[in-house]
């Protein structure tokens, strides 16, 4: 760990050391290991992934979490325009959907194609993940570019009528 610290600390401004030292030897080999550098921890990877993004698809709540502390840009968005909740939801990482969702990211972000996460959820049928969503009141009334809702992507009963009563509220 001190080698690896001690190599970046010499390349990097006093700020950014200050704020690689907020980060564990865990959170920084991580970012090594997928070609994220510690001087940059907004930088664009493969399909302009976050780290962020990278770290909340493989579910690596720790990561996250230390990412989500030093200040990252939360609502970064990617090549396709979705944010890391996106990933979230489609790995069923409730414990960071929660997380996400309590740092402030954008529920509503709508993607390339006007899809958010509530419309994804409810297309693929993730019953769960659509009720979790739901406790953070999302804008039911988004529409994709095709002018779908969520509610029209309801793909089981149960999504269906969560949707609904949601609606109602």
């Amino acid at each position: 760990m001190v080698g690896i610290t001690q190599h970046f600390i010499c390349q990097v401004n006093l700020h950014e050391a200050a704020v690689m030292n907020h980060l564990s030897e865990e959170t920084l080999q991580w970012l090594l290991a997928k070609n994220y550098t510690p001087k940059d921890l907004n930088q664009h990877g493969e399909n302009s992934d976050t780290a962020l993004m990278n770290a909340t698809r493989e579910g690596v709540y720790a990561v996250v979490k230390e990412l989500i502390d030093v200040g990252v840009n939360i609502n970064a968005r990617n090549n396709d325009g979705n944010n890391a909740l996106w990933f979230a939801c489609f790995g069923n990482y409730y414990d960071l959907i929660n997380l996400l969702l309590a740092a402030k990211i954008d529920i509503d972000n709508q993607n390339d194609n006007g899809a958010t996460v509530l419309m994804y959820a409810a297309s693929s049928g993730k019953t769960e993940v659509v009720k979790l969503l739901l406790q953070h009141y999302p804008n039911l009334y988004l529409q994709n570019l095709d002018d779908y809702k969520a509610i029209d992507f309801a793909s089981n009963v149960e999504v269906l009528r969560l949707l609904k009563n949601a609606t109602k509220s």
